[in-house]
C-alpha cells in the first residue's frame, strides 16, 4: 500500500505539537544542572557521585520502548500519544515537589541519599514518559519535507526551556532567596526552582494536550501506508531490532559517545567549575559559600550552552550536507569542553559552553530526523522507544564507570572529566561518517550528497 503524502502544516500547528516540550525541558534542565549539587549537599563523595546517575537512564531504558509500543497500539478520544504525555507530566510534578526535600525528612545521610536516588529515578522516568511522545507526534503527523523544521522548532523550545530551568536558582538567589542551608538540606533557591518548574511544566503540557488533535486510526494508516494485515501484525522488541535499518545502529554509535560525554558534564561540571573559577577544592566540603555560588554559576553556564544551541540550530539547516554539519557540530562542542582547561575566569567560561551548545543542537535534531525518515509509521513509537536505548545505555555505562575513570584521571580534579567529555565528542564526530541515511517512503527532496543514492527506499 502506497502511503499518501501528509499535508504541510502551518507554523503554529508545528509549534503546538512541541510547545509542551518547553515545560518538560525546564524540568530536565533543573535535573541535569542541580542533581550533583543536591547529592553533594546530601553528603555524597565525588568518587561515588556518578553512581547516583545510573538509576535514571536505567528506568528510561526499560520504560521508553514500553511507552512507544503501547502508544502505537493506543487510540481513544484523547489520542494515542497525548494520554502518555499527560500522565508523565503529572508524575513529574509530584516527584519535583519531593526530590529537593530529600534532606528535610530527618533521614540520616545514607537514608537521604537513597531517597534522593529513587526520587531522581522517578523524575527521569516521568520526564522521559512526557518527552518521548513529542518526538513521536512529529514522526506521526509531519511530512518528510517539514520534519527538519518541526524538529528545529522542538529544539528551539527545548533550549528555551533549558535556559529558564538553568537560571532559576541563580535568579532566585539574586533576588534574596537563601542559597545555603543548614545540615544536609538543599538551599531554598534550588527547592523553589523545582516548584516553579513543576508549575510551568504542567501548564505547557496541558496547552499541547488541548491544542493538538491526533490523526484517527484510518487516516494514520493511509498516510503511513499501513495495510490492514500490517496493522494486525505483531512484533516483539527483538524482532524489531533485527529488522531495524542500518542507520538505527550507525546513529546509535555516534549517540554512545555523545551521551557519555554529557553524562560526565552533568555529573562533574559543578565541581569542575568550582575548582576552575571559584577557588574551591574538595577538602572544603560542599556547604561553603563558594561551592554553592559555583553551583548557581553552573546553571548560568548551562544556560549559555542552551543559547549557543539555539543559535547553532538556526544555522544547521543552511548546511547542504547533514553528515558534515553533524560532525562539525560535535567537533566544535568537543573543543568547547577541552577549552575549560585553559580558562580560569568565570566569564571566560561563557566561550567554552557556547561552543558546547553546537554539539547539543545537533544531538537534539539530527538523530531523530535521520531515524524517523528511515522507518515507516507502523512501529514509529516502538522504534523511537528502542532508540532511546542509544541515549540511556551510554549514560548507564558512563555512570557505572565514572568513579573508576575519575580515579584513573587522578581522583582529585573534577575538571578532568569535563576534558574527557570533549574527547568523547570528537570520537563521536569521527563515527558520523559511518552513517548513510535512507528513506522509508518515497518523497520529493532536493539532491542531498549525504543521502545514499543506492539505498533501498
Amino acid at each position: 500500500m502506497e502511503a499518501k503524502t501528509k499535508p504541510d502544516l502551518g507554523f503554529w500547528k508545528l509549534w503546538n505539537l512541541s510547545f509542551g516540550f518547553f515545560g518538560v525541558q525546564i524540568a530536565y534542565a533543573l535535573q541535569s544542572a542541580n542533581i550533583s549539587r543536591i547529592f553533594a549537599t546530601l553528603g555524597a563523595d565525588p568518587h561515588e557521585l556518578s553512581y547516583f546517575w545510573i538509576l535514571p537512564p536505567l528506568a528510561g531504558l526499560i520504560i521508553q520502548p514500553i511507552v512507544g509500543t503501547l502508544s502505537d497500539r493506543t487510540w481513544n478520544r484523547f489520542g494515542r500519544r497525548l494520554p502518555y504525555l499527560l500522565f508523565g507530566a503529572i508524575l513529574a510534578v509530584i516527584v519535583m515537589a519531593l526530590l529537593p526535600n530529600a534532606g528535610s525528612f530527618h533521614f540520616a545521610v545514607a537514608g537521604a541519599l537513597i531517597f534522593g536516588a529513587f526520587a531522581l529515578m522517578f523524575l527521569d522516568l516521568s520526564i522521559n514518559i512526557s518527552m518521548q511522545p513529542f518526538k513521536m507526534l512529529v514522526g506521526d503527523m509531519v511530512n518528510e519535507k517539514q520534519k527538519g523544521l518541526a524538529y528545529s522548532i522542538q529544539s528551539f523550545l527545548c533550549n528555551a526551556g533549558s535556559v529558564v530551568g538553568f537560571v532559576f536558582p541563580f535568579v532566585l538567589a539574586w533576588i534574596g532567596i537563601s542559597n545555603t542551608a543548614e545540615g544536609n538540606q538543599v538551599p531554598d533557591s534550588v527547592t523553589y526552582s523545582f516548584y516553579l518548574g513543576a508549575a510551568i511544566l504542567i501548564a505547557c503540557v496541558i496547552y499541547t494536550f488541548c491544542k493538538v488533535k491526533e490523526m484517527p486510526p484510518k487516516e494514520y494508516a493511509a498516510y503511513h501506508g499501513i495495510t490492514k494485515e500490517q496493522d494486525n501484525e505483531k512484533s516483539n522488541f527483538l524482532q524489531l531490532l533485527v529488522k531495524a535499518p542500518k542507520v538505527f545502529w550507525t546513529v546509535g554509535l555516534v549517540q554512545f559517545f555523545c551521551w557519555a560525554a554529557f553524562m560526565y558534564m552533568w555529573t562533574y561540571n559543578t565541581g569542575g567549575v568550582a575548582e576552575q573559577a571559584f577557588g574551591w577544592d574538595a577538602s572544603q566540603g560542599t556547604k561553603v559559600a563558594n561551592y554553592q555560588e559555583a553551583a548557581n554559576w553552573n546553571g548560568i553556564l548551562f544556560a549559555v550552552q542552551a543559547i549557543g544551541s539555539v543559535v547553532w540550530a538556526a544555522i544547521l539547516p543552511s548546511f547542504k550536507n547533514r553528515r558534515f554539519a553533524y560532525c562539525l557540530s560535535l567537533v566544535i562542542g568537543g573543543i568547547g569542553f577541552i577549552s575549560t582547561l585553559c580558562l580560569h575566569d568565570k566569564w571566560m567560561l561563557f566561550i567554552s559552553y557556547f561552543l558546547v551548545g553546537t554539539a547539543w543542537a545537533a544531538m537534539l535534531a539530527m538523530p531523530f530526523t535521520i531515524l524517523t525518515n528511515s522507518i515507516s509509521g507502523k512501529h514509529m513509537g516502538a522504534y523511537l522507544g528502542l532508540f532511546n536505548g542509544t541515549i540511556t545505555i551510554p549514560q548507564i555505562v558512563a555512570a557505572a564507570l565514572g568513579g573508576a575513570v575519575f580515579g584513573l584521571l587522578g581522583g582529585q580534579h573534577q575538571l578532568n572529566m569535563i576534558v574527557l567529555a570533549g574527547v568523547l565528542l570528537i570520537v563521536g564526530a569521527v563515527c558520523v561518517f559511518f552513517i548513510k541515511e535512507t528513506y522509508a517512503e518515497k518523497h520529493e527532496l532536493e539532491t542531498d550528497p549525504y543521502i545514499d543514492e543506492n539505498a533501498e527506499i
